[in-house]
């Protein structure tokens, strides 16, 4: 919720109407307890409207005596300690069960146990904070109960790195424990189940297209029901409410910037569809001495009428830079190294963009270097969300 996607407020009311379908359809369900496996927001601190739609959807549930056990994500974790997740406000107010906050980070019942585990956001961070968590907070599954274990990272599994292979996986299989029968995972925007220990691993995917490339995937959750031997079934509840997504994806290799400009128009045009999300994908390597600065993304983005909006994703590659020029640029002394990455970088970007942007980009691009190298994720994070 909250994610007003290409600055659309359309689009933030679309992530909002989803939740609330997810929400009809649960207290329809009538299950014993909820699970959302994190990114519950789009930010750590959403914007009062959002939060304001949340907490009547949330009292629903609790009117409808529907617990709603929550771990964060990698969007809705605490920026630092200080400020701390949104969760936590929320769970003192009674509207949810923010799992990890809790003593021994777990809900109990007479017939389930479950255990959920904060988000660490990148693999070096789990690697290192994982076993503390478990060290203060220990993993108790019980053997009368269903036991549930809730997590939002990509496991580094095969099943998951074929389906998904451009995912970033964050954790070995090594640092989940054993003794559980369902492990609920979130931030993979794909639903599956693959067997896993002596249990299911299930990801249950988004309820609206957070990227193009999610477009394909059925928007919903999964119902799931267990008998009194522990055997699961898993039902996959669709969604009605999501938009939809028109992903025009073409390789335009070969073709000069016009060419290319007048094929994407047509194929806009010829996909238009009343307020959908139209994302032509330009991909491709373009002609020598053509730059990507001389496609019309303003015609092709004006060639549908009646959609809601027309996003491109420009992936055509231009001619590198020559091998010469990188070598001359870096072969000064190791203490020139930051200058001389500012001259690669002002080249590169200078063969895109007027200089006035191509120096702005490349200052950008060296901090965000120099970021990295000290391990400030959250400023990088700032950064190229700023952009």
């Amino acid at each position: 919720m909250g994610y007003e996607q290409y600055n659309l407020s359309e689009r933030l009311e679309d992530f909002d109407r989803a939740f609330t379908e997810v929400v009809d359809k649960t207290i329809e369900l009538k299950p014993n307890f909820m699970i959302i496996a994190g990114d519950l927001f789009h930010h750590a601190r959403p914007l009062n409207i959002t939060l304001e739609k949340a907490i009547r959807n949330f009292r629903r549930l609790r009117d409808a005596d529907i617990p709603t056990l929550v771990v964060d994500g990698s969007h809705d974790a605490a920026p630092n300690i200080v400020t701390g997740t949104i969760l936590n406000p929320l769970d003192s107010a009674g509207l949810i069960y923010y799992l990890p906050r809790h003593e021994d980070a777990c809900w109990k019942s007479d017939y389930c146990y479950v255990y959920g585990i904060p988000s660490f956001r990148t693999r070096d961070k789990a690697e290192r904070q994982l076993p503390a968590f478990y060290e203060l907070k220990r993993p108790m599954p019980r053997k009368e109960s269903f036991n549930i274990f809730v997590f939002h990272m990509a496991l580094d599994i095969p099943e998951l790195a074929n389906v998904y292979p451009k995912i970033a996986v964050e954790a070995p299989p090594s640092l989940i424990p054993d003794g559980f029968n369902y492990y609920a995972g979130g931030h993979v925007h794909m639903p599956m189940q693959v067997p896993f220990r002596d249990g299911m691993l299930s990801y249950s995917g988004p309820t609206e297209t957070v990227s193009y490339e999610d477009a394909y995937v059925e928007k919903g959750f999964n119902y799931v029901e267990v008998n009194p031997d522990g055997d699961v079934k898993i039902s996959r509840i669709k969604l009605d409410s999501p938009r939809k997504f028109k992903v025009v994806d073409r390789d335009f290799s070969g073709l000069t910037p016009q060419e290319i400009s007048d094929l994407a128009a047509k194929l806009v045009s010829d996909s238009d569809e009343e307020g959908a999300v139209i994302v032509p994908v330009l991909r491709g390597i373009l002609p020598a001495e053509s730059s990507r600065r001389e496609i019309d993304l303003a015609r092709i983005r004006d060639s549908a009428k009646k959609a809601l909006i027309v996003h491109p994703v420009m992936l055509l590659r231009e001619k590198h830079l020559p091998e010469e020029t990188v070598k001359s640029i870096f072969s000064g002394e190791i203490e020139d190294l930051k200058r001389k990455s500012y001259e690669y970088f002002l080249q590169f970007f200078s063969q895109r963009y007027d200089q006035e942007e191509a120096e702005r980009k490349a200052r950008i691009a060296l901090d965000i270097m120099q970021f990295l190298v000290k391990g400030d994720d959250d400023m990088v994070k700032r950064i190229l969300e700023g952009l």
